[in-house]
């Protein structure tokens, strides 16, 4: 059962995938149709599940769960991991590579592997103020106070300079 995502609860879980490019126009339209099919048909144990999404700087899809109805179970993520799958094979991009970080500079998102994050955090080259996107995130509340945070702030601070 589809919900805007704004009206569900803060309490709703999430997930966040994020992509290794940028999403053109016409990728997000595919996305918001693939999207809008896939939650409308979600279900747990034959229970319809109350879901939303939004496609954020045509980076980040996030799915939310009110879970106060029906709870996600094993295989109800198994199927959203499938579509994800399927769908970043569609589209040509990588979704579910959690070992990459995004982050704000010059006013500008970036996309780095792990590896080099880290080491521009070592000489300097993001510090403990650059906005990063905590995609660890697990609820709706979460998500919207904790999501673009000061590196300082997440589980990014362990690679700063101290």
């Amino acid at each position: 059962m589809l919900s805007p995502i704004t009206i569900l609860p803060e309490t709703s879980r999430v997930w966040i995938y994020q992509s290794d490019t940028k999403f053109s126009e016409d990728q997000v339209t595919k996305i918001n149709q693939d999207l809008t099919s896939f939650l409308e048909a979600w279900t747990a144990h034959g229970a319809a599940l109350k879901a939303g999404f939004e496609v954020k700087y045509n980076r980040f899809i996030i799915i939310a769960l009110d879970q106060s109805q029906a709870a996600a179970s094993g295989c109800s993520i198994d199927s959203q991991v499938r579509f994800i799958q399927s769908l970043q094979e569609e589209l040509g991009v990588d979704l579910l590579d959690k070992m990459n970080v995004t982050y704000y500079q010059n006013d500008r998102i970036h996309y780095k592997p792990l590896l080099d994050f880290k080491k521009m955090a070592k000489d300097g080259a993001v510090g403990k103020n650059t906005i990063v996107f905590n995609n660890l995130v697990t609820n709706l509340g979460e998500f919207n106070e904790h999501w673009e945070i000061p590196a300082k702030d997440s589980w990014h601070s362990r690679f700063l300079k101290k």
